[in-house]
């Protein structure tokens, strides 16, 4: 039987910081090449999103200002976009992304309302947290590696699993040693890179947990990563060995 997607990618005019739209490609690539049918559907600035036929979102990073305009336009849909996530939507969201999930966030002095998708908060800190990160995450059977740069400090509430433990770079506070968060199939990261080109086992958990829900088979045709895989390998050792001295 054949399978198929519905990807929403969400302002990607406004949310794109270090090619985070790269995130949207893989997933697209992969399913392509295992004859898995995905759509794409972008929502630009003026256009009010639907999730009604999603299977997989994605929001990228953006300044604070994008990260503002993203947030008020999709409060307008937040009780969709919350039945969506609480109905097993796949949601992947990366650095001011991740932020939007939250209570709140905090813009300079100013406490901004989040979509209180997931039980986090973000305040403010200094310096910010810049550099290479990899982390340790049951979604991926390799490290998890990609390069951070945020001002937040994020604090899960106490349901909420972290996406991984941190082996190198900050994370999500810097002293807490956790990154990111898991909730449902809800994956926040503070994660850029872009994130899956290099982590494809991440990918896969994103797919899987999208055709489950969608088709009631999340199973997926191993594929050759061997490329991807070098290129992950090739930043953990040279990050875990010192090789790499951050500014």
């Amino acid at each position: 039987m054949s399978r198929s997607l519905t990807l929403v990618h969400l302002y990607p005019e406004l949310l794109n910081l270090y090619g985070d739209s790269g995130n949207v490609l893989v997933l697209e690539r992969r399913c392509a090449w295992r004859g898995i049918a995905c759509e794409v559907s972008e929502v630009h600035v003026g256009e009010r999103p639907s999730f009604a036929d999603a299977d997989l979102a994605v929001i990228g990073g953006g300044s604070d200002r994008e990260q503002r305009i993203v947030c008020e336009s999709l409060l307008e849909v937040g009780g969709e976009l919350r039945s969506f996530v609480e109905d097993g939507g796949t949601l992947l969201a990366v650095c001011g992304g991740y932020q939007l999930l939250g209570e709140y966030y905090m813009m300079g002095e100013e406490r901004v309302e989040g979509l209180s998708l997931v039980d986090l908060r973000t305040d403010r800190g200094e310096p910010r947290l810049i550099g290479n990160v990899v982390l340790e995450s049951r979604v991926a059977d390799q490290p998890i590696v990609g390069y951070e740069n945020h001002g937040g400090r994020t604090t899960l509430g106490p349901g909420v699993e972290p996406l991984g433990r941190v082996v190198y770079g900050k994370g999500n506070d810097g002293t807490s040693g956790r990154e990111g968060c898991l909730y449902r199939n809800v994956l926040g990261t503070y994660v850029h890179g872009p994130l899956l080109p290099k982590n494809p086992g991440v990918a896969d958990w994103l797919l899987s947990r999208a055709l489950e829900r969608r088709c009631g088979d999340g199973s997926l045709e191993p594929l050759d990563d061997a490329e991807e895989l070098a290129a992950n390998r090739v930043m953990y050792e040279r990050l875990t060995s010192g090789q790499v001295e951050e500014l």
